[in-house]
């Protein structure tokens, strides 16, 4: 405990900026004064501790000392053989996984609503995916997690697969069983990769589902940023004793930047020392505060705000109840036209909205007030704007007919069609709702009549969607 109080890349800031070293090295706008509207913009302090890699600093690509050491009190802290300071998002974390086990032509299990850095990092590598379309759940019109019976066909199937990729939990909350998964996927020599996004609490609140190192898993990325507090862009990944940490970095310097923000980096020191000393206390509160709007929404009537009763120790294995994850269909409204309208007429930004749910993200630093105003004005949204909810769309996960790898359809020879002519043909990009950034159409997937019409509802309906070439989705490029 008492060595958790440390947080080494922040005690070195300190140290540096009490030193006042006069800089001749980059960033340019040194120490702010070069850029004057952005220090008045950010303050002084953040332009004075945007600095370069240095001796007294460390170096992300090679640490030999305070990142080091905050590293390996970081692996502590997700109790992991070694952790990885991440400051390209846990985008880059999650392809530093696949790429650390998978080459050209090799196989990887994995769900189908998998977020679109898994399927670049498929075109990236060339390695072959081998779907487990997940189960869905047909009053709420998600995509669950992948059933255990479902994991140990595939592996069957494909015993000379490589890993096992596995969403712990998806953007909904839900959870598979991922220590069996990983169980079974060890017994076939394969590894096991834990996409935790959204899974940052499980490793310092009481009574969560278990975290990918305690279910035995041999690599998670873990989104630092989104529910533990550091700054956006800032994660990390954790490794298990059988993986070879140097061989990792290898990886991840491929791709991550070799000039690592130490605005990032700190906030990561600062977070983890914060979560392992205060994580109990704070994720207790985050629980309380979303019990609470979960019985208050559910008290309005027509919204449904779910939780660990939809369990069922198989598809639905687990649930975080951190998740105010709300069904609006029967309200007669989109999740989409909710998100818009609690943005645009109350002024209240919550994290996505699909066909037919939302999802308000609750923290460590939400207020109860702000929970009140959020409960208040979908109360009002369903009295001003309740409708016939016939003629809706409702499933957010249409299964993918595959016809060749990521790989192959993103660097094939292509042509670009109005969007309404490419039913058929084989879709060379990725094309997604954002957030949450699971694909509706991958490179590979044969563009199907239920496809067009899902992406002409969602572009109906508001939604953003992104990943084409062609910014407006008016085109769309499939293999000649």
């Amino acid at each position: 405990m008492e060595r958790q109080r440390k947080a080494p890349i922040y005690e070195a800031l300190k140290r540096f900026k009490s030193e006042r070293v006069v800089p001749f090295d980059v960033p340019g706008h040194k120490q702010g004064r070069g850029n004057p509207e952005l220090t008045n913009f950010l303050g002084k302090q953040c332009m004075e501790l945007d600095v370069n890699s240095m001796k007294p600093l460390d170096n992300l690509c090679h640490p030999i000392s305070v990142i080091k050491e905050a590293e390996e009190l970081a692996a502590e802290a997700f109790g992991a053989a070694h952790a990885f300071f991440m400051v390209n998002g846990t985008t880059s974390a999650v392809q530093s996984m696949i790429l650390s086990v998978c080459k050209r032509g090799e196989k990887i299990i994995l769900p189908r609503n998998v977020h679109r850095s898994v399927i670049n990092a498929l075109i990236i590598c060339g390695a072959i995916p081998v779907y487990v379309n997940p189960q869905t759940d047909e009053r709420l019109g998600i995509s669950l997690g992948m059933r255990l019976e479902d994991v140990k066909k595939a592996i069957l199937e494909n015993p000379d697969a490589k890993a096992v990729f596995v969403n712990n939990p998806t953007y909904y909350g839900i959870c598979s069983n991922i220590k069996e998964i990983s169980k079974l996927a060890h017994q076939y020599n394969m590894y096991v990769l834990a996409d935790e996004a959204h899974g940052t609490h499980f490793y310092f609140g009481k009574n969560m589902p278990t975290n990918a190192m305690a279910a035995g898993a041999d690599m998670a990325s873990i989104s630092m940023h989104k529910s533990g507090g550091s700054l956006t862009q800032s994660s990390f990944l954790v490794i298990g004793p059988n993986m070879s940490e140097g061989y990792i970095r290898q990886i991840i310097n491929l791709t991550q930047t070799t000039s690592g923000s130490y605005l990032l980096m700190s906030s990561l020191d600062l977070s983890r020392k914060n979560l392992y000393l205060n994580g109990e206390d704070i994720f207790q509160k985050v629980c309380s505060l979303t019990d609470y709007a979960r019985k208050e929404i559910n008290e309005i009537g027509d919204y449904y705000a779910y939780s660990k009763e939809i369990v069922n120790g198989d598809s639905v294995f687990d649930f975080d109840h951190t998740k105010l994850s709300i069904n609006t269909f029967d309200t007669g409204l989109a999740g989409l036209e909710v998100y818009d309208i609690l943005r645009d007429e109350y002024g209240i930004q919550i994290e996505f909205g699909d066909l037919g749910n939302i999802l308000a993200y609750i923290s460590v630093g939400d207020r109860q007030r702000d929970i009140e105003r959020l409960i208040s004005a979908l109360a009002e949204i369903r009295r001003l704007y309740k409708r016939d909810k016939s003629g809706m769309l409702k499933m957010e996960y249409i299964s993918p007919q595959v016809a060749t790898t990521p790989n192959e359809a993103f660097y094939a020879d292509t042509k670009s069609l109005p969007i309404g002519e490419t039913a058929g043909y084989i879709c060379a990009e990725c094309v997604m709702c954002y957030p949450p950034g699971i694909p509706i159409l991958a490179p590979g997937e044969r563009i199907t009549r239920e496809i067009l019409d899902y992406i002409k509802y969602i572009k109906e309906k508001g939604g953003s969607l992104t990943g084409p070439e062609d910014l407006e989705l008016e085109y769309l490029n499939v293999l000649s």
